[in-house]
């Protein structure tokens, strides 16, 4: 029988083992290609300025907002105003009654608001009649009636004290436009005049005076007149 042969494991010679100089040489060149993208990988993102942009990987917490559509109140503007009044109509030649009438009216700003008027009055001729039997009208009194469209500028706002304890908005104003009076079938170009005030006792109530000159020419028993007629009214105010 052939002996029993032990295998041997042979192990690499020490000269294998040496790095030689080629592979010195692309090992150093592999480590210079490699290390810009290291530094590039491992450098903070900048912004234009320079300034370092933190990584949404630093972030600790990630707030997590669901948005939602908001939809805006809508204020009422209270611009536009309808009012009615009452009072007295002094005409210089016509004797003195009462008025009554309705405005219609705009605020441009908190300053200037514009308003379109119509009143309805009476005038007597019997100072005439004194004289001329047959008077200056068909019949001793006729209706008149008017026209406006004006302009009003609020140069003194404030507030009125109603009692120890309450107080309401009020503005003071001065007034002025052109407009048309109708009085036994003449019509008369009209400018009118005057000052007012107001006091606010809500958003969309308020109490209201006028003074008011209207000044007009008429024709009497063939001779043209200017004559000066005030008004004096009182109503409220309603704002829409």
């Amino acid at each position: 029988m052939r002996p029993n042969r032990r295998s041997t494991m042979r192990l690499p010679t020490p000269h294998l083992l040496r790095p030689t100089a080629p592979k010195l040489a692309l090992t150093l060149a592999l480590a210079l290609a490699l290390a810009p993208a290291a530094r590039a990988a491992g450098a903070p993102a900048t912004d234009a300025t320079g300034a370092n942009v933190p990584s949404p990987d630093d972030q600790v917490v990630v707030p997590q907002v669901e948005r939602r559509e908001v939809h805006r109140a809508k204020y009422p503007s209270n611009d536009f105003e309808f009012g009615l009044y009452t009072g007295g109509y002094s005409s210089q030649d016509f004797g003195f009654h009462g008025v009554i009438g309705a405005r219609l009216g705009y605020d441009i700003t908190e300053d200037f608001f514009v308003e379109a008027q119509y009143g309805v009055s009476r005038a007597t001729d019997a100072a005439f009649r004194q004289i001329l039997p047959s008077g200056v009208f068909p019949s001793a009194t006729e209706r008149l009636q008017y026209y406006d469209l004006s302009l009003a500028y609020n140069f003194l706002k404030g507030e009125v004290f109603l009692g120890p304890n309450r107080a309401r908005a009020s503005s003071m104003y001065v007034i002025g436009g052109v407009g048309s009076t109708n009085l036994d079938k003449q019509r008369m170009q009209t400018f009118n005049g005057g000052l007012g005030a107001k006091v606010y006792m809500n958003d969309w109530w308020a109490l209201r005076t006028d003074l008011r000159d209207h000044v007009y020419t008429i024709d009497l028993l063939g001779k043209r007149t200017t004559t000066q007629n005030i008004e004096l009214s009182l109503g409220t105010s309603f704002y829409f």
